[in-house]
């Protein structure tokens, strides 16, 4: 049988592969609630189910192995799972598919949109993700200090109310890690909270089968 797309793109990411078949039943199951509802829902841009799991599922994935790296740290440290905050998670996007990839650390999906934290809601019972929960409720209404990790992302820019209510949901020592295109548009973008944000990195993602899509994974820590 041919390698599904999905399949060949976890093996480009560098899924054992032992581990990528059953990943791949559960972002399969996934990429078809996606399919079945984003029209209803508005979840995700996407034209077909290839887009679907090359610009969202594994662009999503690009980033799982710096995640991971800090999540294994918090835990080496503090003694248990971390737990990453997806903000803003939409159709949970880039949280479901780091969960399931990430089985080891705790996940939790904040969403304002009572019918898309339903959507969630099933995509975690129909994946059998423990580690998963989902907070329908604003950014801005979080309880202080949640996260060992946010991730986010979008296609707007950072603007200084919204880099303030996410590092206001990160713990101190945190990072927030936010997906993003053009570096040159990056360090634009950043200049403008420059303020708030003097210091942060920029780690280049390659996602299988987008070579000529610039992404890379803006690093902010939230100081101790």
């Amino acid at each position: 049988m041919p390698q599904t797309i999905l399949a060949q793109g976890l093996a480009e990411l560098g899924f054992e592969p032992e581990a990528t078949a059953a990943l791949e039943r559960k972002l399969d199951a996934y990429v078809r609630e996606l399919e079945m509802f984003n029209a209803a829902y508005d979840l995700c841009g996407a034209d077909t189910r290839d887009d679907i799991v090359v610009k969202h599922v594994l662009d999503s994935l690009s980033a799982a192995n710096r995640v991971k790296k800090f999540a294994d740290a918090v835990q080496a440290e503090a003694g248990r799972s971390a737990l990453i905050a997806d903000v803003g998670s939409g159709g949970g996007l880039p949280g479901i598919p780091l969960a399931a990839a990430l089985s080891g650390h705790r996940f939790v999906l904040i969403e304002r949109m009572s019918k898309r934290c339903a959507f969630l809601e099933n995509c975690i019972a129909i994946l059998g993700l423990t580690n998963v929960s989902v907070e329908n409720t604003e950014a801005e209404r979080v309880f202080p200090e949640t996260a060992d990790i946010a991730v986010f992302r979008a296609f707007r820019p950072l603007d200084k109310k919204m880099i303030r209510t996410l590092l206001r949901i990160v713990k101190p020592g945190g990072i927030l890690a936010a997906y993003k295109a053009k570096r040159e548009n990056i360090t634009a973008e950043m200049a403008g909270i420059a303020d708030i944000v003097p210091e942060y990195g920029v780690e280049p993602l390659a996602v299988p089968f987008m070579p000529q899509h610039e992404r890379n994974l803006v690093i902010i820590g939230k100081r101790p």
